[in-house]
């Protein structure tokens, strides 16, 4: 009888791919429970399995994996995605299977119980407020002081997420907010915070293990799209120390230490500041960069605690991988995108990806979604490795028709 990972739901931009790979290549059967399969891009992988299921339906679910189970050894239950990861505790429950803390990760998943967990440990977090309707975020903004962050208490991947600098531009986006489909199935609730400035540095933890620390740069504001990735971080040993004891910190103070998570701090006047929890693995590119650096294959590591197998956390190499993401900075459609093949060329150059071809229409959302690809490089300094990286971007274009207009094509080249 096959040995199966079952893989709860999926996630775009590559996470997803990256567990049903690895779970092939660690002899498993990968086997995705999904209610919607055309979401994902991971589905078309040679050999996989996919099934459409209700995932918010916790019976359904079971049904199907007791389904399952008379045809394969079910060895696993796990995720990508953290919207799901209560429900993977849950089955592995059901099934007397290792898995994490569904009460734990549901307490984490909502951003202002996560807050409050956090100051009632002393964990430093921004000054936050909770609020249901307009004229709330109003008071909120105005107790805290602009510039205020304002965004779904549910979420993520900055879906919803605005840097407020103005009162008007606080009331302009919680009525976006409270009109839109970003607030989730629960209540419309809102969280407004104080905008912390600083570096932005996300640590990586494999159970009760911080396996090292990024630092990423956003775009240009109000939103929060990721542009640039590093790996590791270049701190001092007392900057890592710091931010090692405040993120296990936070494991304590959430009940979390099972599995992976990633903290998002910035280094701001007062220190590291944690800005949001999250129990998952930080998306594509973040594991690749942390095996091309490291030598630790973090999926690999989470899928073998998913089986109940042996974990490796100890580090085989030590390089540097810097990562941009393709960003466009127009909506229209994409005529073409070319240049793949003769950057993924350029020595030192660990991976090229585009997420989208050619006659697709963007509409930027000011979140993850605006990310068209990415382009990876590791060497031994991050001096060179930004040099290969900087090598590699010139040579890929893309043309960009905007909406709107006479026809006219733009073509943009980072």
């Amino acid at each position: 009888m096959a040995r199966a990972l079952i893989i709860l739901g999926g996630t775009t931009m590559g996470s997803g791919l990256l567990y049903v790979q690895t779970a092939q290549r660690l002899g498993l059967q990968p086997i995705t429970l999904s209610a919607d399969p055309t979401r994902y891009d991971h589905f078309a992988a040679k050999g996989a399995e996919t099934i459409r299921v209700d995932t918010d339906d916790l019976d359904a679910l079971i049904r199907e994996c007791s389904r399952l189970r008379a045809t394969y050894d079910i060895a696993g239950i796990t995720s990508a995605a953290d919207s799901f990861y209560a429900t993977v505790g849950k089955l592995c429950r059901h099934f007397d299977l290792p898995g994490p803390n569904p009460e734990a990760i549901e307490q984490c998943l909502d951003k202002y119980t996560q807050r409050q967990l956090l100051a009632a440990s002393g964990v430093p977090i921004p000054a936050y407020r909770l609020a249901a309707n307009a004229a709330d975020v109003e008071d909120s903004a105005a107790e805290i002081g602009l510039p205020v962050v304002v965004k779904p208490v549910v979420g993520s991947g900055s879906v919803g997420v605005r840097l407020c600098r103005t009162a008007d531009e606080v009331v302009q986006h919680t009525i976006h907010l409270l009109g839109g489909t970003h607030i989730g199935r629960s209540s419309p609730r809102i969280l407004v915070e104080e905008f912390a400035q600083g570096p932005l540095c996300v640590a990586e933890i494999m159970g009760k293990e911080v396996i090292g620390i990024s630092t990423l740069d956003f775009g240009p504001p109000p939103h929060f799209v990721y542009h640039e990735n590093t790996y590791p971080a270049v701190l001092t040993d007392e900057e890592h120390e710091r931010i090692s004891d405040i993120s296990l910190s936070c494991l304590r103070a959430l009940g979390l230490g099972w599995g992976p998570t990633n903290i998002e701090l910035r280094w701001t006047k007062r220190g590291p500041i944690v800005i949001e929890v999250n129990p998952r693995l930080s998306g594509s590119p973040g594991p690749q960069m942390v095996k091309l650096a490291s030598g630790i294959d973090l999926v690999a590591e989470h899928i073998k605690l998913a089986i109940g197998g042996n974990v490796n956390l100890r580090r085989r190499r030590s390089q540097t991988a810097a990562a941009q993401f393709l960003v466009p900075d127009r909506d229209g459609i994409l005529d073409w995108i070319d240049g793949a093949s003769p950057a993924a060329s350029v020595p030192g150059v660990a991976e090229v990806k585009f997420y989208i071809n050619s006659q697709t229409p963007i509409v930027r959302k000011g979140d993850y979604r605006d990310c068209i690809g990415y382009v990876i490089a590791a060497s031994p300094t991050l001096e060179q490795s930004k040099a290969i990286l900087r090598h590699a971007l010139d040579l890929i274009h893309w043309s960009i028709t905007p909406l709107r207009t006479n026809g006219q094509s733009d073509s943009k080249s980072i």
